[in-house]
């Protein structure tokens, strides 16, 4: 079950037929430089990414940092994605021969001045004692660290270090612990050397010609190469200064070996990668764990729907003589003002309608994910199809408001379509491009460009909100939903409320299951932001929401039941704060994350997460409420 999960994310890209491949990831054939022909090529060519740190939310371009880079530099095109994610792939020097061995190649060597070039070093001195990560791609494939645990657990990450550090004290940080020749106190050593094995599939029993790459792992290494043509990847590693007296050189090295493995398909080769991450015996107790608890509550649901509701409703609508109804007790003497409209109904209506947009939005986002169309192989297609979507899903948040405003009894039309279109997006927008200005200032390759921020505002007042004029049109134009009880002139008085019956307290307890549902899943979806860690395990996301959409709507249901038994009939915007608390409960459950999960300690990096854990909450809230 565990394999198929992978299988079901991964495969597609590989097609379920000799002649179906998901679009942009369909396989590349290499052959040895003597044999190219029209189908297969000889050079492979590895791309530099964006440098990340856990210890840092601020993501840096390749070229931010002085490496090797490619004179003839060229960056394939990017999608929305990519973009808002701050990834800025670049072509490299690194440049290979497909089944070429090469030992000790020399990248190129760079010299810093005292007098000018100290900048440039410091820069890679902090990025090392921040732990930046580079992130190399070979094929569509990031290029792995593999390395083991104390428990001799084996971990491939797709990104390898800068460099480390050895703390004055003679603590070995990070990455240093990999080679005892870091001894040296109050020292950082930089990682300029790779050995690069290259794994192919030979295509000698298959119908297609050349070979297929299947991995690509390096081990970082330091060497404090001499000469200035001949060198050797052996001796002692590579310091960097803490202060530059004199001229200092630093020579960029690598080796590349290729090796052939025709048990590993191509189909099959980001298995290696995500079968070190340990997690799905986590998700399944998650999964478990929030069965039962819908289970649970679907069975109170159900019990208090069949012996108490149905059969109460017709007889309702009947009751004429005012002694009938005062034979009644708990929730039946409010039948008569249930469905009286709320106060700030605009505004409910405004949440209902964006909320709407948001989880028809995350629905189709998470079911394609399952079928393998937004894959890590397929880089920034998550972002982009959510964000295509809410812009094209203008119409039901339109529709969903305005009916539901026509329902409350409101005319004022236009305020509610422009709150409707203007309000949400227009908060997240101020948000984002206040972060974004931070970004900027700090030079962050995760900036948004001018030009696509305009570009995002097009969408937004070019698609979406004619979109949500016209859904509103529909809405407006439809009867108002027809309530199953009369409404009385007089509204009945509210007797007393016990503590548990009063509204805070019931929507703070209203959160707490729905919560309990996702906080597993949560603390790997934090992982993947935050700490670059890679996330494929849509098929039980997509599981977990829709727990998640029933624990809602079941806990907020018995809630509103109670406090309808307690004659109190105001449950509109207690409904849909009951569960939309849960996203007070992910708002503490990040701020716990930050301080005991990451190492950010910059002012920058702080408002940063904070930042876009607002709009997380935000969207969260919308939707879980609605």
């Amino acid at each position: 079950m565990e394999r198929c999960l992978r299988l079901l994310l991964l495969l597609l890209g590989s097609g379920l037929g000799s002649a179906f491949y998901l679009p942009g990831l369909a396989p590349v054939s290499f052959c040895e430089e003597q044999k190219v022909k029209d189908n297969c090529k000889s050079q492979i060519e590895l791309l530099v990414n964006r440098l990340d740190s856990a210890e840092s939310v601020l993501p840096y371009e390749y070229d931010a940092f002085d490496f090797c880079k490619d004179e003839n530099e060229r960056h394939p095109s990017e999608n929305l994605g990519q973009v808002l994610f701050g990834e800025r792939i670049a072509s490299s020097p690194y440049k290979f021969t497909f089944n070429k061995n090469e030992t000790c190649q020399k990248v190129c060597q760079k010299t810093y001045d005292p007098k000018s070039g100290v900048s440039a070093l410091d820069f890679i001195k902090k990025g090392i004692q921040l732990n930046y990560q580079h992130h190399w791609i070979i094929d569509n494939m990031p290029v792995t660290w593999c390395y083991y645990f104390e428990d001799g657990q084996k971990y491939c990450s797709p990104g390898f270090p800068v460099g480390c550090t050895i703390t004055a004290d003679g603590r070995v940080k990070d990455a240093c612990v990999i080679n005892s020749e870091f001894n040296k106190k109050d020292t950082i050593y930089l990682f300029n050397h790779v050995d690069i094995i290259i794994t192919y599939h030979s295509g000698k029993d298959e119908n297609w010609d050349g070979a297929r790459l299947v991995a690509a792992r390096l081990e970082p290494k330091s060497y404090k190469h001499t000469g200035d043509k001949a060198i050797k990847c052996e001796g002692p590693p590579m310091e960097i200064p803490k202060d530059l007296t004199s001229k200092f050189q630093i020579t960029y090295s690598y080796s590349v070996i290729f090796q052939e493995n025709d048990t590993i398909k191509w189909a099959s080769r980001w298995d290696y990668i995500l079968e070190s991450m340990q997690h799905t015996n986590i998700q399944w107790f998650s999964i478990m764990n929030s069965l039962v608890i819908v289970l649970f509550l679907s069975g109170m649901v159900a019990m208090i729907m069949l012996r108490t509701l149905h059969k109460d409703i017709a007889r309702y609508n009947q009751i004429d003589s005012s002694e009938d109804a005062q034979e009644e007790f708990g929730w039946k003497l409010v039948h008569g003002d249930i469905f009286r409209p709320p106060m700030k109904g605009m505004l409910l209506s405004v949440f209902l309608g964006q909320g709407t947009q948001i989880f028809i939005m995350t629905f189709i986002t998470l079911f394609l994910a399952c079928l393998g169309f937004l894959s890590p192989a397929n880089r920034g297609a998550l972002m982009t199809c959510a964000v295509v979507l809410w812009v094209l899903l203008g119409t039901p948040a339109g529709y969903v408001s305005a009916r539901m405003y026509k329902t409350f009894g409101g005319e004022r039309w236009k305020s509610n379509v422009l709150l409707t279109a203007l309000l949400c997006p227009g908060i997240i927008f101020a948000d984002f491009f206040v972060m974004n200005v931070i970004l900027l200032a700090k030079g962050s390759s995760a900036a948004i460009p001018f030009g696509t921020l305009v570009a995002i505002l097009a969408m937004w007042f070019g698609i979406s909100v004619p979109l949500t004029f016209l859904g509103a049109y529909f809405g407006f134009k439809e009867r108002a939903i027809e309530h199953p009880v009369r409404t009385n002139q007089i509204p009945r008085q509210i007797p007393t409320q016990s503590f548990f019956t009063k509204p805070f307290p019931g929507i703070i307890m209203g959160g707490i299951l729905p919560f309990g549902c996702i906080f597993i899943q949560l603390f790997f979806i934090l992982n993947s932001i935050w700490s670059h860690q890679m996330y494929y395990m849509f098929g039980f996301l997509f599981l977990v929401f829709i727990i998640l959409l029933i624990t809602c709507s079941e806990a907020t249901i018995l809630l509103c039941y109670f406090h309808l038994c307690a004659e109190d009939y105001h449950w509109w915007w207690r409904s849909f704060l009951t569960s939309g608390f849960t996203a007070v409960y992910l708002f503490i459950y990040a701020v716990h994350y930050f301080f005991s999960k990451l190492q950010i300690t910059e002012t920058a990096s702080t408002i940063l997460y904070f930042g876009y854990t607002m709009i997380m909450v935000l969207i969260f809230f919308l939707f879980t409420g609605t």
